[in-house]
């Protein structure tokens, strides 16, 4: 093994220290992204994907050249890597990629119209007095409009640093809201154990239960109501999952208001305000500043 020195660039990926801890960024590979797009003077968008907005397998015209599509979209998933607020609107471009129409690629222009104006950012990993495992879970039910399959969300925080995340259509319809939001806490909880198992591997435990944030009633109630009821049997084996590592200590199935639920941005368009407030909460940051007198 040869020691390279201090981390500072690897697979694209940029590592800036500083006192604060460190700053992961893609600037180089988003330049060179939108400049294989050729829009490199395009104007900036304030945020990656309109609200409320919903792709269709027919929305728009085919278009004459789908292999471009497919290596702006693939591009693209690369940088979610230190991105994990443009996951949802990449995934939703990811879902066309057999057939993209001119509308799915106005969707992958926002994006890169997002990415110009926000260059600088990257996720800021920081130094955590807690070694808490905490999880947010959310579902945007019944959203694609061709198949009412619903999309999954989730974001994991180990300490202050978002560690995971998600943004991921389920594969089944489900029936009610419930079963959608369920669906999306099974995927997290089996999420968090993994991470737990890790952590565990690295001689770093989490002695603590992991807690997962949903802001539907009816799922937390259902993580440890010990009643089987009729209309949730076809989510059964999700359901005794999360009750089985809920009733270990391992898990923690709470409530959480919508407006403090961070997987929002991975299920969903949301409003400029709305998104940029979560953006921050995600780690999504610039580089912290130079001081003065620093080398």
């Amino acid at each position: 093994m040869t020691d390279l020195g201090p981390l500072s660039h690897f697979l694209g990926i940029s590592a800036t220290r500083s006192p604060h801890g460190l700053h992961l960024s893609q600037r180089q590979y988003a330049l060179e992204l939108i400049q294989r797009a050729g829009m490199t003077d395009c104007n900036p968008a304030k945020t990656h994907i309109d609200s409320g907005s919903k792709l269709s397998l027919s929305d728009g015209d085919l278009l004459d050249n789908p292999t471009h599509y497919r290596s702006l979209t693939g591009a693209l998933q690369y940088l979610t890597l230190t991105r994990p607020e443009i996951s949802y609107a990449v995934q939703q471009a990811c879902l066309f990629m057999h057939a993209p129409r001119t509308s799915h690629l106005h969707l992958v222009k926002r994006i890169i119209r997002y990415i110009k104006g926000t260059l600088d950012l990257g996720t800021s990993i920081t130094p955590s007095s807690t070694s808490s495992l905490v999880a947010y879970s959310d579902a945007d039910w019944a959203g694609c409009p061709d198949t009412r399959r619903s999309t999954s969300g989730f974001c994991v925080f180990l300490g202050d640093n978002l560690v995971s995340w998600s943004s991921k259509r389920q594969h089944t319809v489900s029936r009610s809201s419930a079963e959608a939001e369920y669906r999306a806490v099974a995927h997290v909880v089996a999420e968090s154990c993994w991470i737990r198992h890790l952590l565990q591997e690295l001689h770093r435990p989490i002695d603590r239960s992991t807690v997962v944030y949903c802001d539907n009633v009816s799922a937390v109630y259902l993580s440890v109501n010990p009643v089987q009821h009729r209309r949730t049997k076809h989510i059964e084996i999700d359901i005794h999952f999360v009750r089985d590592k809920v009733h270990l200590g391992e898990i923690r199935v709470l409530h959480i208001p919508t407006t403090s639920q961070f997987a929002d941005v991975f299920t969903k368009g949301l409003t400029t305000l709305a998104f940029l407030e979560f953006r921050s909460s995600l780690t999504v940051r610039k580089p912290p500043a130079d001081t003065a007198g620093r080398c």
